[in-house]
């Protein structure tokens, strides 16, 4: 991936992401899971989610999805 989408999702992406909604099912779903990983199993889940925002924005740009929904 290139810098630049790392970068995004460090300091756009990943912040969004990490304040979902208090009491929402996401939320209580990912505390869980985070309580039940080790260290090394963290880093994997951060990478995992990293990728996948990534290409999930990525989707969003090559359909136009995330900009016409806004411009309604």
């Amino acid at each position: 991936m290139s810098d630049f989408l790392l970068w995004l999702h460090a300091n756009y992406i990943k912040p969004q992401m990490s304040a979902p909604a208090k009491g929402s099912d996401y939320a209580l779903r990912l505390e869980l899971l985070q309580s039940q990983l080790e260290e090394n199993g963290l880093e994997d889940l951060d990478k995992a989610l990293e990728f996948t925002a990534i290409q999930a924005f990525l989707l969003g740009l090559r359909t136009w999805e995330g900009l016409t929904l806004s411009c309604q």
